[in-house]
């Protein structure tokens, strides 16, 4: 090959010829999807096990609701029979107003006594033994909790009462019919308290120091900042946790099962432990399914009560 043929070669153009418009490539399929396929991977778990235990079961018990159901023989449909029952049932209507009491208690000491707790740890100690410590009843079975205070307020036995009456006092029965609600509630707000004192706790950690400075610098008292600054500031935190907390109420169920029963006298039966008699004593799951459909929307319209009502999604420190 000589040098006259190689200077003879075409040569290709390094750049975009001028007046010709040239298309963008494409990216693959993989790049212009991000990272969509990754989070569906992690959410196809939680998704199938959603679908699986929640989805479905509420599904099938919207149709029971439906029938006439017991298991031993086919469901057969009758419409909605089962709903213009629970009308006339007296029992429903008690485990309601039994189940309201035992909400009522529960979330206004549990708030009270873990607020406190909350803004105790705030103050005066950031130690991680003493917020183990204050969690540690939570940690503990239902069962083991309900179990341990059943034999410690025993009427005849029970530890409490030895001491009462060392101080001379009358024997109280704590799960007779008049104190067994508020009993049930106390071992509740026990068990309970330090999980949401740890969350209000962390609601104060997201507060800014320099809001409390201001205060200080306008001679706000101690008092006056709690309730104008830091109540006000914790309200998202808190509006979660009244939410989580009345939810939890309503579904008050083993610590009945292993102490009262239900008893003594319909006392103590709350809607989740009728609900159980009527399908697992009683056999009568089409009944029981209409009365836990009504449940889940009495939950959900309090749940979306309380979020508008709390403007859960708004923070006041956006200003700040």
């Amino acid at each position: 090959m000589t040098s006259d043929t190689v200077r003879a070669a075409p040569r290709t153009p390094s750049g975009p010829v001028p007046g010709t418009v040239h298309p963008t490539p494409r990216p693959p399929l993989l790049r212009r999807l991000g990272d969509l396929p990754v989070a569906v991977l992690f959410v196809l778990p939680a998704a199938v096990g959603f679908a699986l235990f929640y989805l479905w079961p509420a599904i099938r018990g919207a149709y029971l609701s439906l029938t006439r159901y017991n298991v031993l023989t086919p469901a057969r449909f009758i419409g909605l029979e089962n709903y213009e029952k629970l009308f006339g049932d007296r029992l429903f209507w008690n485990a309601l107003k039994v189940t309201a009491e035992y909400v009522v208690l529960n979330i206004v000491s549990q708030t009270v006594i873990s607020m406190l707790l909350a803004v105790l740890l705030y103050r005066l100690t950031k130690s991680m033994l003493v917020r183990g410590i204050v969690l540690l009843p939570y940690l503990v079975a239902n069962v083991i909790v309900a179990l341990v205070w059943f034999w410690m307020l025993d009427f005849q036995l029970g530890v409490v009462n030895n001491i009462i009456e060392w101080l001379g006092f009358d024997r109280v029965a704590f799960f007779g019919s008049d104190l067994a609600i508020p009993t049930i509630a106390g071992i509740n707000t026990w068990r309970h308290m330090g999980y949401t004192a740890l969350l209000i706790f962390a609601g104060l950690q997201m507060i800014p120091p320099s809001v409390y400075e201001a205060a200080a610098i306008d001679g706000a008292s101690e008092w006056r900042t709690f309730w104008r600054v830091t109540l006000p500031l914790l309200r998202p935190v808190m509006a979660l946790v009244m939410v989580l907390s009345v939810i939890g109420s309503f579904q008050v169920f083993d610590t009945i099962a292993v102490t009262t029963a239900g008893g003594p006298i319909n006392a103590t039966r709350v809607i989740y432990f009728y609900i159980y008699d009527l399908a697992f004593n009683r056999f009568n799951f089409g009944y029981a399914a209409a009365l836990s459909s009504v449940l889940f929307v009495l939950l959900a319209g309090i749940a979306y009560l309380q979020l508008r009502l709390s403007r859960a999604g708004e923070s006041d420190l956006r200003g700040a």
